[in-house]
């Protein structure tokens, strides 16, 4: 019994002390934070209604917290003219964000 005891006692031993290292190690890892990716850019092509553009820009604002100096780009494929306007209105609401053309997104690369 008592053999059963000491190797309970070193496993939960062993478990802890991993636990605390591995915490000590992301936070001194996480300190710094995530370094800024310039010119990465998170193209979403729209065509048409683009009826989940909302919630797609809304996802790439998701991503992009994670990517600091990436930048948005929705590129016009063929919107109408209802679904441009809230396009525009999209990239003018976010700082990091661009509306453009096919032709134009060679530019932006």
């Amino acid at each position: 019994m008592l053999l059963l005891q000491d190797g309970v006692l070193a496993f939960l031993s062993a478990v802890g002390l991993t636990t605390i290292v591995w915490a000590l190690a992301g936070t001194l890892l996480h300190l710094g934070g995530r370094p800024a990716v310039p010119g990465l850019l998170l193209v979403l092509p729209l065509k048409g209604e683009a009826l989940a553009m909302e919630a797609d820009v809304r996802e790439l604002r998701r991503v992009q917290g994670s990517l600091p100096g990436a930048k948005i780009v929705l590129t016009d494929c063929g919107l109408t003219p209802d679904a441009q306007a809230l396009a525009r209105y999209l990239t003018d609401r976010e700082k990091n964000a661009a509306l453009v053309s096919p032709g134009e997104l060679a530019g932006e690369l």
